[in-house]
């Protein structure tokens, strides 16, 4: 684990004793879950911290946090990105939601183990989600035009960050035909700009503001 806290601290080098704790015991908590409930592949599990939990703070890397930003974690599975991204921004509220409940069941117990108090956890279908949010984060659940059809009632109409309020969507390969579909604006950000590992030579992040 403790080569897990080294990559984040590599590109996260500011983080907290606390942070620190909270990352390195992540590795664990996901073994022994999906040793019950697989909710990251098998092969996946040995790559956590490159491929779920770094991969995740790649939407840090495009839109920091504010104190107090609200973020909906649409599809979550098994808290990804919601709890990496909860660990690194402590003052600002995370909902994770999910339709499947076994999923929600490891992100309510990983969060309780970490102690996260920014981190609520519910299973409901992104439709039936009440409020609203400065931004949407998701990891590739579905298309973007369907997605964008669930969740553009839930984005505040005040902006508190540089970016607007929007959508942050971790996805890879070539975008530009699903996304002509959506006839919205938006861009894409390269992972690679960010992190050296060769995991993330097709990864990015898109952004629609709404």
């Amino acid at each position: 684990m403790q080569e897990g806290v080294a990559l984040i601290k590599k590109y996260f080098p500011d983080i907290t004793a606390e942070q620190e704790d909270q990352f390195g015991r992540l590795g664990a908590l996901y073994e022994e879950w999906n040793s019950k409930i697989n909710v990251v592949s098998r092969k996946d599990i040995e790559q956590l911290y490159v491929h779920h939990v770094l991969h995740s703070l790649g939407i840090a890397r495009v839109q920091p946090f504010v104190s107090g930003a609200q973020i909906l974690d649409v599809g979550t599975g098994g808290g990804f990105p919601g709890i990496p991204l909860a660990i690194l921004y402590p003052q600002a509220s995370f909902y994770l939601v999910d339709s499947i409940g076994k999923k929600i069941t490891v992100v309510k117990e990983v969060s309780q183990a970490l102690g996260l108090q920014n981190v609520r956890a519910e299973q409901i279908r992104a439709e039936e989600v009440k409020g609203q949010f400065d931004f949407v984060v998701s990891r590739a659940v579905t298309r973007m035009k369907p997605f964008i059809g669930w969740v553009e009632s839930k984005i505040k109409t005040k902006s508190s960050h540089p970016l607007y309020n929007g959508i942050l969507y971790l996805k890879g390969g070539e975008l530009d035909e699903e996304m002509k579909e959506t006839g919205l604006n938006w861009s894409s950000y390269e992972l690679t700009d960010f992190f050296e590992e060769p995991f993330f030579e097709t990864k990015k992040v898109v952004y629609v503001p709404l």
